[in-house]
């Protein structure tokens, strides 16, 4: 079975958030081996620079992933897709890769090296979404995408 990855910076702090994320993640067992990992978000000191929180997040993300993996780093910048497109791409990479990683960062996002570094860049929306609620709209679309993939109702 395809395996997807999904490293996020901190715990999901909002309850409902919270539920719609294992409801999601619940979802997608019927189609892949999916794992949810949280990496500890740096502390914010007197004096410390956005970049270099984020460059010490991006080394945690980092260590979460393999030379094996296809990498996706979230972010504004990133090429947007439709539903439909954004399922043929994802059947695409799983018939190449042996995993799937999709990377987020917290609220100051991820670093220019995380993101340089990952095989490419995905953006959800041009519109502005917190980091949290950026990993929902994550997981609900993957898992759109595999009803697309599968021919299932849920997207029509």
């Amino acid at each position: 079975m395809a395996k997807i990855k999904i490293i996020v910076v901190g715990r999901t702090k909002e309850g409902f958030l919270r539920k719609g994320e294992a409801f999601y993640l619940e979802r997608l067992k019927r189609y892949i081996t999916a794992e949810w990992v949280e990496v500890k978000p740096s502390k914010i000191r007197k004096g410390s620079r956005e970049s270099d929180i984020m460059a010490e997040e991006g080394r945690a993300i980092e260590a979460g992933v393999t030379k094996r993996d296809h990498v996706i780093a979230m972010d504004p910048s990133g090429k947007m897709y439709d539903s439909p497109g954004l399922a043929e791409r994802i059947n695409k990479l799983l018939s190449s890769s042996d995993r799937l990683v999709f990377i987020t960062g917290g609220p100051l996002g991820l670093s220019r090296e995380t993101i340089s570094s990952a095989h490419e860049v995905l953006s959800l929306s041009p519109l502005t979404f917190t980091h949290e609620m950026a990993r929902l709209v994550l997981l609900e679309q993957l898992y759109r995408a595999f009803t697309i993939m599968r021919g299932e109702k849920y997207h029509k």
